[in-house]
């Protein structure tokens, strides 16, 4: 995906993100709607096509066969789209926010941040944090290429009961827990390990373990 995105498209995708995130929206079905969009990305009313769509998803769902909860999950995703969404008249640059809106829910469910309270995002105060945090993650997820199997360096953050160790990835903010009973006591804070990428999502390593 090419990065022509302006600051206020990235934006949009960050809050478009953070909102489903709150709601506990299923980043699958988040998907799934995308690609009605990447399907007709060709037409002159792609657009207007694809708000329809979503709004079908709302109002047939059940009739369609849908559970209540996706019901909910495209009831979620048509309030978050038309108001971030609503001023696009180009289906290329959607389709770019809405990947990177896809790809930023499954970063922010592997990495807790401070952002996912809406009040927060209202206070100017924090606004340059924000910025900032969306640069570093952006960076993060583009600076390194990862693969299934892949060994990486990834550091001891957190030590908690239980034997579980939280380990980040060297160079960016993505981390997984997982339990150590057998070396839980011999593993120290700020210690940089070897641990090797066992399943992936869209680029994103999702659960790692430790190696050495």
């Amino acid at each position: 995906m090419n990065d022509t995105l302006t600051e206020s498209q990235w934006q949009s995708a960050h809050k478009i993100a953070i909102e489903l995130i709150k709601s506990e929206t299923d980043p699958n079905e988040v998907s799934k709607a995308n690609s009605y969009l990447r399907s007709m990305s060709d037409r002159p009313d792609a657009i207007s096509r694809f708000f329809k769509y979503i709004s079908t998803l709302v109002s047939s769902g059940n009739q369609i066969g849908h559970s209540k909860k996706t019901v909910e999950y495209y009831r979620n995703i048509a309030a978050a789209y038309k108001e971030y969404l609503s001023d696009q008249d180009n289906p290329q640059v959607m389709l770019q926010i809405l990947g990177w809106t896809s790809r930023l829910m499954r970063y922010y469910k592997t990495a807790p941040i401070a952002e996912r309270d809406a009040k927060l995002q209202e206070k100017a105060a924090i606004a340059d944090n924000q910025a900032q945090r969306l640069a570093e993650i952006k960076a993060s997820v583009k600076s390194q290429v990862f693969e299934l199997g892949k060994i990486v360096d990834a550091k001891v953050v957190n030590k908690t009961s239980g034997n579980k160790v939280t380990y980040e990835i060297v160079g960016t903010s993505i981390r997984n827990t997982i339990k150590e009973p057998k070396m839980f006591d011999k593993l120290e804070i700020d210690q940089i390990v070897k641990v090797q990428i066992n399943e992936i999502d869209d680029g994103i390593p999702k659960k790692f373990k430790r190696v050495d």
